[in-house]
């Protein structure tokens, strides 16, 4: 974590979206940079250890960054770039902005919304987020499918969040002992010493 290089690409946006008001884009980026960074405090543990998204305390979340963040949104939509990669991204920030719990959140709206970002920005990446929101709206077993589609992927050979994305499915589905070794898998993947630590940790339970 590193807030003043958060704050400085903030400042920088902002600069931005004053000299180019009409570009929506522009304040879809300053939008999802100011939600973003209304996170961090929540982020990790006073150890530094990771913090999952629901799992964060959302009081701990800066109301004011994601009021900014929803005005910079709302401001891009009216300007007609509700369809931009960066948009979308940052209406994506937004469903999770506004559910005071985690309980609470549009799991059904982010899932519509990472479709779109798949046809505008096709990513793996995005793919594989999209699998997390279908999961949450639908269950593992529908979202399982779409992950293991991505397994033979080149370009996710060695991201680490695809196996740890998989076995947190096959854990709610039930099968432990394959979670396990998706965990400890993932962990081996990571340069991060705190999110293999997590990982092992999640793997051992």
């Amino acid at each position: 974590m590193r807030p003043a290089l958060c704050e400085d690409a903030l400042r920088l946006g902002r600069v931005v979206a004053g000299l180019m008001p009409q570009e929506p884009e522009v304040h879809g980026l300053v939008a999802l940079m100011e939600i973003q960074a209304s996170r961090l405090r929540a982020r990790t543990t006073p150890e530094g250890d990771p913090i999952l998204l629901l799992d964060q305390d959302r009081s701990r979340w800066d109301r004011l960054l994601i009021g900014r963040g929803l005005a910079a949104l709302a401001e891009a939509e009216r300007l007609g770039g509700a369809g931009g990669p960066y948009v979308l991204q940052a209406a994506i920030a937004a469903c999770h902005a506004r559910a005071l719990t985690a309980d609470a959140t549009d799991w059904a709206r982010i899932t519509g919304l990472y479709a779109v970002l798949a046809r505008v920005m096709p990513s793996p990446v995005v793919e594989l987020n999209r699998a997390v929101a279908v999961s949450m709206a639908s269950g593992p077993a529908e979202a399982m499918s779409l992950v293991d589609a991505l397994a033979e992927d080149p370009s996710l050979a060695r991201y680490h969040l695809l196996p740890a994305v998989r076995a947190d499915l096959l854990r709610k589905l039930g099968r432990i002992d394959e979670a396990r070794v998706e965990f400890e898998r993932a962990a081996a993947m990571t340069g991060n010493a705190r999110e293999r630590r997590q990982l092992l940790e999640r793997a051992a339970a």
